[in-house]
């Protein structure tokens, strides 16, 4: 379901939920490959798990991220409702250094075959790509 009327407190709740570095950083990593799971947040960030686990809860309860859990892994993704704004928010930043270097690191974990996203043969979906 894509957003139709756009209103004051989400806008207001979503500008802040990406008022943080570190969840625009998740964000942007998580709109570009689909879904993730936090122990390869983990590993792209260099973050701790009590670090990454905080700022997934805030995009949670913001209303942004929902989840979906295989086994014992949890997949942290978009919502479709808020999945238009956040691209236009991101694509504005995507060729920001610290991004650039996330998405590096990701695109070699991935080659590497060490993401949990790989044990499950799940392909990126990209934001870039139309949805």
């Amino acid at each position: 379901m894509r957003l139709k009327h756009f209103n004051i407190d989400l806008g207001a709740q979503i500008f802040l939920a990406c008022s943080d570095t570190t969840r625009l950083r998740i964000l942007h990593l998580i709109m570009t490959n689909g879904e993730m799971c936090i122990s390869d947040l983990e590993r792209i960030l260099e973050f701790t798990q009590a670090k990454t686990s905080r700022h997934l809860i805030y995009l949670k309860n913001s209303g942004i991220l929902s989840t979906r859990k295989l086994n014992q892994w949890v997949f942290y993704q978009v919502k479709d409702e808020v999945f238009d704004i956040l691209k236009l928010m991101l694509d504005f930043l995507k060729r920001d250094p610290v991004l650039q270097k996330d998405l590096q690191t990701f695109q070699t974990l991935f080659s590497n075959r060490e993401l949990a996203l790989n044990k499950f043969h799940i392909q990126p979906l990209g934001y870039q790509a139309s949805r």
